[in-house]
């Protein structure tokens, strides 16, 4: 089943094939569906710094009564934050947030700042990285990784510290998989994982979806999310309604090759900006 299967990172970490997403998810959100996620068998929560709800995602891992060891937390050192004492800080406010004593995955959570997209910050993400690399080696992080990077942002970190990120989170789903970026990553075993595998909710409300959802006797959202493992990425699904969580979680099934196909051809069907914040 799909909560027990697990990606495995180049340094030899096991992260769990899905997670629940809780961007835009306030405190009380945030708090209620990741204990639903773990309730259903979710072992993996994605936060972030901005989300400003580290602390409802800690507290609803603690009050699950799950072990810390059995639960993967990625969480996101702001975009804005490109120095060196600027990332230290912020993961110990994250680590203190979370109220645990390491966290599993650690992204850089965007090359530039959300205020000045595309603007050349590689000095400032390099100082960043710098930072991460040796929280991992103190063992605080078992995983480092950035998200929405591109290659060349990627490939400025590697040759100023040679050490790769191990994942790149970008926003990816049917219609958009950001294929060269994507490749870049597989081809350099950089995991990629899946943010908004339903387009923001766009893809749940396309009837053009609807023969192969009929054909698996899936729904939409399902087979989105299916398509994304199909891929080899890990989709990050967000909700906060119990029942969807749950269902988000029923993929254990397979899409042949041919309708991966169709499904790779349905490009431009939601929309297609490269990123969220």
């Amino acid at each position: 089943m799909i909560k027990d299967e697990f990606y495995v990172l180049e340094n030899g970490v096991k992260i769990p094939k899905i997670g629940l997403g809780t961007w835009q998810s306030s405190k009380e959100d945030a708090y209620k569906a990741s204990l639903y996620a773990i309730k259903a068998g979710y072992k993996h929560i994605d936060t972030a710094y901005v989300y400003e709800n580290e602390d409802a995602v800690g507290k609803a891992i603690k009050d699950s009564g799950i072990k810390r060891e059995d639960i993967f937390i990625t969480t996101k050192l702001p975009a804005d934050v490109k120095t060196y004492d600027g990332a230290c800080e912020k993961f110990y406010e994250s680590l203190k947030n979370l109220g645990v004593d390491y966290i599993d995955l650690y992204l850089i959570h965007a090359p530039w700042p959300w205020t000045n997209q595309g603007a050349d910050y590689t000095e400032g993400n390099i100082e960043a990285w710098k930072a991460m690399i040796e929280l991992y080696n103190k063992g605080l992080i078992r995983a480092i990784g950035v998200s929405n990077f591109h290659e060349s942002d990627i490939e400025a970190l590697i040759k100023a510290t040679n050490f790769k990120p191990m994942v790149n989170q970008i926003r990816y789903f049917v219609g958009n998989t950001q294929a060269p970026l994507t490749r870049y990553c597989q081809n350099n075993k950089i995991l990629v994982e899946a943010y908004s595998p339903l387009a923001t909710g766009e893809l749940v409300n396309m009837d053009i979806l609807d023969n192969l959802a009929n054909k698996y006797n899936t729904t939409r959202a399902k087979l989105c999310i299916r398509y994304c493992l199909e891929k080899n990425t890990l989709p990050l699904p967000k909700s906060v309604h119990e029942q969807r969580i749950i269902d988000n979680l029923d993929v254990d099934f397979k899409i042949d090759a041919t309708d991966i196909e169709y499904l790779d051809s349905l490009v431009h069907i939601a929309s297609t900006r490269k990123y969220r914040s």
